[in-house]
């Protein structure tokens, strides 16, 4: 597959070995955050009219889905304000790193535990947030809580481990990203593996005088994914030899690469399963489905709660499970069933890019009266604040949708027989099973 370095360009390479451009759209997002969690604890309980609803689950979840993902994959980990205050604490220094490093045994900081080194706490998070979802994007109150509890917790385990331990095994974000990422046209990698191996000191991992190192650990040598580099950048400014670069790739590099692990397996049914739920819901005709998932701690809610959990680790894992048997041949139900996996990521992109169409454009008016007046106390800064509800491009949502999902489908079938030849396996049944979940999306969403 043909690359081109993107850090060949001196224009491009200065800019990111800077730090200031980075520190400051992340300072920037980061009063953003602290202003939602604001608006979301004093400003008015009306969802539609509170900024904390309005740009975190419309205006930033727009951007995030539709382009950033898509585009950059985890271009948004490299400026997120989430883990920022930690990590200034864990450093003590904002940008360069400090001339002497603390020596005290008071600064040493414990390493995330070894059971615990996989995205399975990430899953967990995502869908325990995903369970309580239809009040998290309607209640500011509820929506500040979750944003505040995230920063605190980014905070405290930057303070007692080491490097971004929130960010890479925790952060339910964080974990969508990381897996929508290996579909994206950008990639992080070094040059020439032989450059690495004669390189003894290592300063891309363990850090120098010319920056930190990598806050996500992990070895730059060994990158083959997007699934775990968080984009920081901390490697180019480290790297003594250049061997480090940014490049632009084919769409889904990553994916030809089958993957060996269950976490990240059963992540791809978690995000397919809920695009599904959250279009049902969110955007279904169905009343008892949708009272059933406002209605927190009710019995109805319960079944739904236990629906959403069935749907996502158990249905639509077992079913997929039983579509990679004839791909076996001599090999375990488990390597088989991670290998396939793979192709459920363009196809859970494009289920979250099709629901995200339809969810913004019929909020997105609510941006700009937000702008004016965000915390619904009747301001009107821009004079928007009195702007009338209507969806957007309306006539344009369902062929957009059609679109992505076919182009998803696609894509996902030619994964698929990439991954049963260097199988030797037929890869019909993970295509049928694909072309049904695709079919279940449409009727779900037209």
């Amino acid at each position: 597959m043909s690359r081109t370095e993107i850090t060949a360009n001196p224009l491009a390479k200065a800019a990111l070995k800077s730090r200031a451009p980075q520190l400051i759209v992340a300072a920037l997002l980061l009063a953003g955050y602290v202003f939602a969690i604001v608006a979301g604890w004093i400003g008015t309980p009306v969802g539609s009219s509170n900024f904390s609803i309005v740009f975190v689950w419309i205006a930033w979840w727009a951007l995030l889905i539709l382009v950033a993902v898509p585009l950059v994959g985890r271009g948004w980990c490299a400026v997120c304000p989430i883990p920022l205050p930690g990590e200034w604490l864990q450093r003590r220094a904002l940008l360069a790193p400090p001339a002497e490093k603390p020596r005290s045994q008071a600064f040493r900081r414990l390493r995330w535990p070894n059971a615990l080194r996989n995205i399975w706490l990430q899953s967990a998070c995502f869908l325990l947030l995903a369970l309580f979802s239809s009040v998290l994007l309607t209640t500011p109150l509820v929506t500040a809580m979750v944003l505040a509890g995230m920063l605190l917790a980014a905070m405290a385990l930057g303070i007692a481990f080491e490097r971004r331990a929130f960010c890479r095994y925790v952060c339910p974000v964080g974990g969508f990203i990381g897996l929508y990422a290996q579909a994206a046209p950008v990639e992080l990698r070094i040059k020439d593996k032989r450059v690495c191996a004669a390189c003894s000191d290592k300063p891309c991992y363990r850090g120098s005088q010319a920056g930190y190192g990598c806050p996500w650990d992990v070895f730059p040598g060994g990158l083959s994914r997007n699934t775990y580099c968080g984009l920081c950048m901390e490697c180019i400014r480290t790297c003594p030899r250049d061997n480090i670069a940014l490049n632009a790739r084919p769409c889904g590099a990553d994916l030809v690469q089958p993957s060996k692990r269950l976490d990240e397996a059963f992540k791809a049914f978690i995000m397919l399963g809920s695009a599904m739920i959250y279009a049902a819901v969110l955007l279904g005709p169905w009343g008892v489905l949708k009272n059933a998932a406002y209605r927190v701690g009710t019995a109805a809610w319960f079944i739904y709660a236990g629906a959403f959990l069935a749907l996502t680790l158990l249905l639509l894992p077992g079913i997929f499970a039983l579509c990679t048997l004839p791909a076996r041949r001599g090999r375990s139900l488990r390597r088989s069933f991670a290998a396939f996996s793979s192709a459920i990521i363009p196809l859970g992109l494009a289920f979250w890019m099709a629901f995200s169409l339809s969810f913004v454009l019929t909020n997105a008016t609510y941006i700009a009266a937000s702008l004016s007046d965000p915390l619904g106390l009747g301001w009107n800064l821009f004079g928007t604040a009195r702007l009338a509800w209507q969806p957007l491009l309306t006539s344009l949502v369902a062929p957009a949708q059609t679109v992505a999902l076919v182009g998803g489908l696609l894509w996902a079938v030619s994964v698929a027989r990439g991954i049963g030849a260097r199988l030797s396996g037929s890869s019909l049944p993970v295509s049928a099973f694909c072309l049904a979940a695709t079919l279940a999306m449409l009727w779900l969403l037209l």
